[in-house]
């Protein structure tokens, strides 16, 4: 097993993690934000907004996020949760266009401990995937890391989502 080195996770993994003091989620305050570029926003519907994570697991990290802080999936009404899983296909199909992964992983963490790093503010991940890339935790055989900024990837996805918008 060959070690994969992530250095832009430390700031994640060493920030202390805990609910704001105004109860306010980091998704909230982006969702609230007209700062679209600098919050790496590149698309925002009626009810949810899409964004790359900082802290990706892997390059083109995207999550799907509901204007609305609820902690948990049974919690969206019929509108929010058609509207968040359109824009995931949406998601989805512009990955595949901008970047040409081999798969996916699509999936939501609800709860401490299932994995959800904001516990108080539901999101949906979708995750590119690529013969040989690198696993959630462990990295299995030989891994090559092709990295790309955040900034230039959310500006493609941002063009590539206002191209698909207009069809």
């Amino acid at each position: 097993m060959k070690p994969l080195h992530a250095p832009w996770r430390i700031n994640y993994i060493l920030t202390p993690k805990k609910a704001p003091e105004d109860g306010r989620s980091i998704f909230t305050q982006i969702a609230e934000s007209k700062d679209d570029e600098k919050n790496l926003v590149f698309a925002r519907e009626s009810h949810c907004f899409a964004l790359l994570n900082t802290y990706p697991y892997n390059g083109g990290h995207i999550m799907v996020v509901p204007y609305r802080q609820l902690p948990d999936l049974i919690d969206l009404n019929d509108e929010e949760l058609i509207n968040i899983m359109r824009l995931t296909q949406k998601c989805r199909r512009l990955l595949s266009d901008v970047m040409n992964p081999d798969g996916f992983n699509i999936g939501i963490n609800i709860g401490q401990v299932a994995g959800a790093g904001i516990v108080e503010h539901l999101h949906l991940h979708i995750v590119p995937r690529w013969s040989g890339d690198t696993n959630f935790m462990p990295v299995i055989g030989d891994v090559s890391v092709v990295p790309q900024a955040l900034q230039e990837l959310a500006d493609q996805l941002r063009v590539a989502y206002q191209k698909m918008s207009e069809l």
